[in-house]
């Protein structure tokens, strides 16, 4: 039989079969090492040579020499995923790095971080105190019954007069009043001279400006009395008094000053009377309605806090019955103890209570002491104030001192973070390094993923056979379908006549030659696909006999090994002694 090849050849200890394509042919794997550096191929270029240089020493068949090839192959493939591997490590590296330093950031801080949020919230308070104090406050309020201006002009003056603001820079638009002021001025004053005319002017202006302020501010109304007083939580709040008291005195007061209003009705009209009284008895409906509601609500309080009462009042008495069952079972195991044991317990709980006592005076006196010294560090501190240029001087150079060793501190710091640095990336290019373990625990990973990829392959390659056959047999019943439906079809029409039954009979026979032709191709093409098989089982029977001479070359091969070293450790031992 021919010399197969080395790639036909199953490696030592694989549970994987060899495969085999649709025809029957074995695929061969075929290595590529575009993927390593120069460096790499020429390792593996003298590595290869290893099998060549120790086959005459130790008498190595050439079978050997093949499949240590084969390993030296499969070696390059594992530095290849050693290399990703690495290359993995060193991707995922700065992520858990980056991530390690953001969970540090959540839960740390530095001195200047924390100073810096104290500022910023004292700052933020500041801000938002000096708005809300320097707030636009709105001073008055045009009345409902004064009526709807018509010009932009006069609704914006009337808004800013609301906030207090009696001034406004003119309009330059068309319907502006201050231009149609001048217009009817220069008409009434034609015959003035220029400068008489401008002063006489400007002054006929500010007084319409007065009286258009005038008119506006009549229409207007105080917000004391129009929007009504201050809650008694705010006043509370600003006065820092007690906010009931003030709410008291502020209700007494309204109530005064409606029964002022109502006491002098002859100051307003019927109608205007009837929608205070109205606004009165609305505002004392909403009065009670509140009253009502809170009284509910205390009310509901009250029930929820007598139902908590009960509630702790059953605990309370669950508690106290456990406590009495517990006392009466103590009473009988004291009864029944070691009276010598009970004085000795005695002895120790009061020792306890006076050491607890010890302990209270002792830390009383720690606080005495505490305060004591620090008014003499207080009064240190206002004679250190008191001294001379002397001690100022010694100040400034213990200031400058300490400046001095800081920045050597800080310099040192950074020296120090350079090398943690250098040492820090030093441990990983060290920590990058594969050890024995995670080399063969990938290489085990890789074995596991090729017998996984030839497995599904095989399953796969079993299904497209099946499909394709069952495709076959599929088109075959067609045909067969077909056939018998043409036979029933043109039956009748072929019997009809002696010529179209020759013709049908003509056409049958054909059709049965054409199929014995066919199971003719298929028979030759099973036989063959036999023989394929026949062959393909010899050389496989061939293969499990050299894979056994294998085992045993490398049994026998281990054995001398060990014996060598065996000699080499006794000749080493004889030319040491």
């Amino acid at each position: 039989m021919a010399a197969t090849s080395v790639f036909q050849r199953v490696r030592t200890g694989s549970k994987i079969g060899a495969q085999y394509d649709q025809e029957g042919n074995l695929i061969k794997v075929i290595l590529k090492t575009k993927h390593l550096n120069p460096h790499m191929r020429i390792f593996a270029f003298a590595v290869s040579k290893f099998p060549a240089a120790i086959t005459p020493v130790f008498r190595v068949t050439g079978s050997f020499r093949n499949h240590f090839n084969i390993l030296i192959w499969l070696l390059l493939n594992i530095f290849w995923l050693v290399k990703k591997a690495i290359e993995t490590r060193e991707e995922m590296g700065d992520y858990v790095r980056s991530y390690s330093i953001s969970q540090f950031q959540k839960t740390h801080a530095f001195p200047e971080d924390e100073e810096f949020e104290l500022r910023k919230e004292r700052a933020i308070s500041t801000v938002v105190n000096v708005c809300e104090v320097y707030a636009p406050q709105r001073r008055y309020k045009r009345q409902v019954d004064a009526g709807e201006l018509l010009d932009e002009e006069s609704r914006v003056h009337s808004t800013l007069l609301e906030f207090g603001r009696y001034s406004i820079s003119s309009f330059t638009g068309p319907g502006n009043f201050a231009v149609e002021q001048k217009q009817v001025l220069a008409q009434g004053t034609q015959g003035v001279p220029p400068g008489m005319a401008q002063v006489s002017e400007e002054e006929d202006l500010q007084a319409a400006e007065e009286l258009r302020i005038k008119a506006l501010m009549t229409g207007m109304a105080a917000m004391a009395t129009e929007e009504g007083k201050l809650s008694a939580s705010t006043v509370g709040q600003i006065v820092g008094l007690q906010s009931e008291e003030i709410k008291q005195i502020a209700t007494e007061y309204a109530e005064k000053a409606e029964r002022s209003v109502e006491d002098r009705p002859e100051r307003f009209g019927p109608a205007q009377q009837h929608r205070r009284q109205l606004a009165s008895l609305n505002k004392q409906i909403t009065q009670k309605t509140k009253e009502l509601e809170e009284l509910q609500s205390k009310q509901q309080e009250a029930r929820a806090a007598c139902e908590d009462a009960k509630i702790k009042l059953a605990e309370a008495t669950a508690q106290t019955e456990k406590l009495e069952r517990e006392l009466n079972s103590l009473e009988d195991v004291e009864s029944q103890a070691d009276s010598g044991f009970l004085e000795k317990l005695r002895a120790l709980v009061a020792m306890n209570e006076n050491l607890k006592h010890q302990e209270q005076t002792f830390r009383s006196h720690c606080r005495e002491e505490m305060t004591r010294l620090q008014q003499n560090i207080e009064e240190l501190k206002l004679e250190y104030g008191e001294g001379g240029d002397e001690k100022k001087e010694m100040n400034m150079l213990i200031d400058q001192q300490y400046t001095a060793d800081r920045e050597k501190l800080q310099k040192i710091r950074l020296l120090m973070a350079r090398r943690n640095r250098e040492i820090a990336i030093l441990r990983r290019k060290i920590d990058e390094v594969p050890s024995r373990a995670e080399l063969t625990q990938y290489q085990k990973r890789f074995i596991e993923l090729y017998s996984q990829v030839s497995a599904t392959h095989k399953e796969t390659k079993q299904f497209f056979t099946l499909y394709n056959t069952l495709d076959d047999k599929k088109v075959y019943l067609e045909k067969e379908v077909n056939l018998l439906n043409s036979i029933h079809d043109h039956f009748q029409q072929a019997m009809a006549s002696s010529g179209s039954k020759e013709q049908f009979l003509r056409q049958m026979e054909q059709i049965v030659e054409g199929i014995k032709q066919s199971r003719i191709k298929m028979e030759k093409k099973r036989q063959e696909n036999k023989m394929r098989r026949d062959q393909l089982n010899d050389e496989y029977l061939e293969l499990l006999d050299k894979q056994r001479l294998y085992f045993k070359t490398v049994k026998d091969f281990k054995e001398e090994c060990r014996k060598n070293e065996m000699l080499l450790s006794k000749l080493r031992a004889k030319g040491a002694s």
